[in-house]
Order: structure tokens, then C-alpha cells, then sequence
């Protein structure tokens, strides 16, 4: 199988890292983490690369690309830690182009591919545990339309979203609406998250929604696995990122007047982190291969990557503060905001052990047999 990347997709990777060099410093992310945890300015320039219509085809004003492409950003973005929530741009163009009536296509799609509206997927509930299929929030018939009632947790930069994409139970079936933060009875509560961004509890009274889709959870599912692949890629940029700085930093500290680079001990912890990366990295590979394979082969696929996504990134993530010492968990040095974003990415979209579960529950009766 070819691995080497395409002219256009080294193209897009060049403008994304220089992008983030030189317009995302760790000074301006600080900035824009004690101003809430999302900016505008930071999103329009994103948008203006063109990333936001990365999933969405020409004739709807987006690029056309897929997800190799939508992976290549992802892991630029992510060796910059940035905070505005592009993954969801890559969900909501997925998701619109594939499941949304022609209707909902027109209004939204050059929107979302412009960067002037900001759509995210809103279907976390308390007490579901990454469980899809658990949705308290309902939908009733409201003359021509739908009306939601009920309330989601972490959603993303919730209170600075134009529209949300939310399931909801509809005639005892999980159906998929678009709901605008404007409409009557939406409310929101904004706070900041771990990782200096920002996130909403999102609350729905007999709001006016838009039907996207009435096979609600196989779209939901599809979602959750494009947000899945662009994470695993946007956590390999966070590792990447974090094994650099601790390998430059390692070159620089002295002990006993030598530096500790020199050290057998902390070589091998190094090329163990190395190590993991490149599982990381392959299991990313797959994943963004496998997002366009059918459902149950997709779905295997990326409870894999997850799962080896989140051994790795907890193990860089602890190697590099224990490589730095006291200085690696103190706010001032960077280090300390890669691993808590890792933390952040090794829960979103289902933590390790939910899908170690998946994994487990999609093995086959033969798995590990040999006849």
C-alpha cells in the first residue's frame, strides 16, 4: 500500500504548520485561553485556508477533499495545541453532505465551508457514558416542523455555535436535527475546559428543530466516527509536538555537568515514546483510511485506532512530565498544555476502556482461534 502523501495534500499540510508557526504562538493561545477559550479571529483565519470545507464538495462552496486530507490538517492543527474546534467543522460538513435533504444542504453548507457558521454536534447526555443509542432528549411534531426538548453536556465552544446538531428520540426512533442557538427556548451555559478551551451545557425547550435525518443513529454513528478520526490525527500532531520538546529539552538540561540526553536510562524512555508515536500514527493512518468503508467495518476500525490512540497518548503524555521534572506540570512551561490536551483527547469520543469495550463486544466468535 502507497503511504506517500500527494502534491496537493503536502500543499495543505505546508500551509496549516505555517499557519500555526507562525500565526498560533503559545503567547496568543495563552491569550485566547484567559479570554474564554475560543476565537473568533483564529476561526475566520482557519476558515479562510479553506479547512472548514474540506469535507464539503465544490458545488456546495467547500474543497472537495477527504479524509487523508481532513487527517493532514488535523495533525498540523494539532502540534499547535489550537483550541478552536475545526474537528467539528470536518463532523458537520461529513454529516450535512451525507445525511441532510437538499433543502438543509443549500442553507447550510457554504456556511459552514465559509467559516461564518460554526456548527458542532451536540449529543453527549449526563449518564450516557459514550453510549449513542442513550438519548433522553425528544422530538415532537410542531406543525411543519419539530420542536426538542431536553438538554446535551460538553459541547463544544457551545456558546459561540451557530447551530447544533442534535439526536433526539422521535417516535421511539433516534432521528438527527439541526437546531440554530437563536431559536426559541435554546439556552446555554459557556465554561472553560481542561485544555484552555471552551465548552457549553446546551439546554432545549420546545425549540424549533430541522429533521436532518430520520435513521438518526446511523448518522450519529457516522459523526461520532469522523470526530474519532480527526482526534486520533490531532492527537498524533499533540505527541509529535510533545516528544520534540522534550527531546530539545533533555539536550539542553544538565546533571553532574553533563546533559541528561547522555543518560542510557532516559534514552530508552525516549525511544519507547518514539515507539508509541508510530503505533499512534499507523492506527491514525487507518482510521482516516477506514472512514469511508461500510458501517461495521468502519466502526471496528476506529474503536481500534481509538483505543491505541489513548494507551499512547497517556504514556507520551506521563514520560514527558516525568522527563521534566517539577517544570513539566507548571503553567508558565508548554509542556504541561500538550499533556493536558492528550488528557482532554483521550476522553473525547469515548475513553480508553469504552473502547476497549467496543473493540471486545465486535470480535468475532472465531477471534483468536486457530483451526
Amino acid at each position: 500500500m502507497d503511504f506517500d502523501f500527494t502534491d496537493d495534500q503536502e500543499s495543505l499540510r505546508d500551509a496549516v504548520r505555517k499557519w500555526v508557526d507562525k500565526g498560533y504562538s503559545f503567547d496568543r493561545r495563552r491569550a485566547i485561553t484567559g479570554a474564554g477559550g475560543f476565537d473568533k479571529a483564529a476561526w475566520s483565519e482557519i476558515a479562510d485556508l479553506g479547512l472548514c470545507g474540506l469535507y464539503i464538495s465544490e458545488a456546495d462552496g467547500g474543497m472537495g477533499f477527504g479524509p487523508v486530507e481532513g487527517m493532514v490538517a488535523m495533525e498540523e492543527l494539532g502540534r499547535g495545541i489550537v483550541l478552536e474546534p475545526f474537528a467539528q467543522a470536518l463532523i458537520a460538513g461529513g454529516v450535512l453532505s451525507g445525511y441532510a435533504p437538499a433543502e438543509v444542504k443549500s442553507a447550510w453548507l457554504p456556511k459552514v465551508a465559509s467559516g461564518e457558521a460554526l456548527v458542532v454536534l451536540a449529543y453527549l447526555e449526563q449518564g450516557a457514558r459514550y453510549k449513542l443509542d442513550a438519548c433522553k432528549t425528544s422530538a415532537a411534531k410542531a406543525g411543519s416542523g419539530w420542536a426538542l426538548t431536553g438538554a446535551k453536556t460538553v459541547v463544544p465552544a457551545g456558546d459561540q455555535a451557530d447551530a447544533f446538531i442534535v439526536p433526539a428520540t422521535a417516535d421511539g426512533k433516534i432521528a438527527l436535527f439541526l437546531v440554530e442557538r437563536t431559536a426559541a427556548g435554546v439556552t446555554t451555559r459557556g465554561y472553560g475546559t481542561q485544555d484552555g478551551g471552551r465548552a457549553a451545557e446546551l439546554m432545549l425547550a420546545q425549540s424549533p428543530a430541522t429533521l436532518i435525518t430520520a435513521d438518526g443513529l446511523t448518522a450519529l454513528e457516522h459523526a461520532v466516527d469522523i470526530g474519532i478520526a480527526a482526534v486520533c490525527a490531532e492527537a498524533v500532531g499533540v505527541m509529535d509536538k510533545t516528544l520534540a520538546i522534550t527531546a530539545e529539552y533533555m539536550n539542553t538540561r544538565k546533571q553532574f555537568n553533563v546533559v541528561i540526553s547522555s543518560f542510557q536510562a532516559l534514552r530508552h524512555r525516549v525511544a519507547d515514546m518514539k515507539m508509541q508515536l508510530e503505533l499512534a500514527r499507523s492506527m491514525s493512518y487507518y482510521a482516516s483510511l477506514k472512514l469511508n468503508a461500510p458501517a461495521a467495518e468502519r466502526s471496528r476500525a476506529l474503536a481500534r485506532a481509538k483505543y491505541q490512540l489513548g494507551v499512547s497518548m497517556r504514556f507520551i503524555g506521563q514520560q514527558a512530565v516525568q522527563l521534566h521534572g517539577g517544570i513539566g506540570v507548571t503553567d508558565e512551561y508548554v509542556v504541561s498544555h500538550y499533556f493536558k490536551k492528550l488528557t482532554q483527547l483521550e476522553m473525547t469520543f469515548g475513553d480508553t476502556l469504552h473502547q476497549l469495550g467496543r473493540v471486545s463486544d465486535q470480535m468475532q466468535e472465531t477471534a483468536g482461534v486457530f483451526a
